[in-house]
């Protein structure tokens, strides 16, 4: 498996081998040692795995999880095609407010891998594009917040030849400068000490 380390300090997409014959396919989407060697850490203990199926044309994010708790994810696309984008939205980060993109789909099976603190959006470029999710936390609405993928500090390169599809939620979030006046985004220490209390080693009894 490849790994590389994205525009987003800690963020990082990994492409593993896919075995082809007569028969179909097999592929390994995570692997605990290529993980461990690109990020220095073992995965995060998995509270959820979740699916989300979308049509041509809908725009998820940027959505985060209010820190703390704050939530890691690894995330890959199973069906369809997206472009997935990775966004910094904590406060102090040395890549603060810094995006990249990857193109996710179930021919390479790039998977992205998500730190706490940083900001998930994806483009569904396909009908019935499937992304599948492992994640550190147990979804909450509480705790989940959005900033606008429209905005134009970010300036995030969506592709301009869909209709986009985007929900409520997402069409009325705030941009990244209304996010750090409220008090809403994460903070890079912090974030990084929740990653560390995550993969500490436990006490067995």
């Amino acid at each position: 498996m490849e790994s590389r380390e994205l525009e987003v300090a800690g963020a990082c997409v990994f492409t593993p081998e896919v075995f082809r014959d007569d028969r179909g396919l097999f592929v390994s989407p995570f692997q605990s040692e290529a993980f461990l060697r690109a990020t220095g850490r073992p995965l995060f203990p998995v509270a959820q795995t979740s699916c989300s199926f979308s049509r041509r044309g809908v725009v998820r994010g940027v959505h985060f999880t209010r820190t703390p708790p704050g939530m890691a994810k690894y995330v890959y696309c199973v069906r369809g095609k997206a472009l997935d984008i990775v966004v910094d939205l904590r406060l102090g980060s040395p890549t603060f407010g810094r995006w990249d993109t990857v193109v996710l789909d179930p021919v390479d099976f790039r998977a992205v891998y998500f730190p706490v603190g940083v900001g998930h959006a994806f483009v569904a470029l396909q009908d019935d594009t499937a992304m599948a999710y492992t994640l550190s936390l147990a979804y909450d609405p509480d705790n989940e917040l959005a900033l606008s993928v429209l905005d134009p500090e970010l300036g995030l390169p969506l592709p301009g030849d869909i209709q986009q599809v985007v929900s409520e939620r997402d069409r009325v979030a705030p941009t990244l400068a209304q996010a750090a006046d409220a008090g809403l985004l994460p903070h890079y220490g912090e974030c990084l000490k929740i990653e560390d209390a995550l993969t500490a080693p436990r006490d067995r009894p």
